[in-house]
């Protein structure tokens, strides 16, 4: 793995580690209070800039030049550089610091909902409460939070910054 592609994410990760953490200790010192899912959104388009970044600094140092592939890979590697320690940090904080972040959860989405969607709602947490009781399910969900958003980033990334060279 590239030197680039290294620090990139793990700069990116740092960014979503922190917010990670910071709505993470608001949620458990403030359980009443919803946080807004725009806090966690933005974070992740702000750890996304390195993707950018990562695949401008991979072009630059092939003499401004840069595959459509090549650019989708590198920003494909640092989004999954990201993206993992995101997962992990979250089975940190959950396994650790944040067991009953299910319940937590269910019982806020129910307390929002609508009364004619209380069951509907209730439904679906339960459903949710389940999955989370099994730590592949916790991981697959995490990592849907994330990584779609990056590979997005990535192939949005590589169609702007893609330069091929002139024989």
């Amino acid at each position: 793995m590239n030197k680039i592609v290294l620090k990139n994410g793990l700069f990116g990760s740092s960014i979503v580690t922190a917010l990670l953490l910071s709505v993470t200790f608001y949620m458990k010192a403030n359980p009443e209070k919803e946080v807004s899912m725009f806090f966690g959104f933005a974070g992740m388009l702000l750890a996304f800039i390195f993707v950018v970044l990562g695949v401008k600094q991979q072009r630059d140092t092939n003499n401004g030049f840069i595959s459509l592939g090549k650019a989708f890979l590198t920003g494909f590697w640092i989004t999954l550089i990201i993206s993992t320690i995101y997962v992990v940090v979250w089975l940190i904080i959950f396994y650790n610091f944040f067991p009953n972040f299910a319940e937590h959860y269910t019982d806020m989405a129910i307390a929002k909902a609508s009364p004619d969607e209380v069951a509907k709602v209730t439904e679906e947490m339960n459903s949710f409460k389940e999955m989370y009781k099994s730590p592949i399910m916790v991981i697959l969900l995490t990592y849907m939070e994330i990584l779609p958003l990056g590979i997005i980033f990535s192939l949005i990334s590589a169609l702007i910054l893609k330069k091929k060279q002139i024989n």
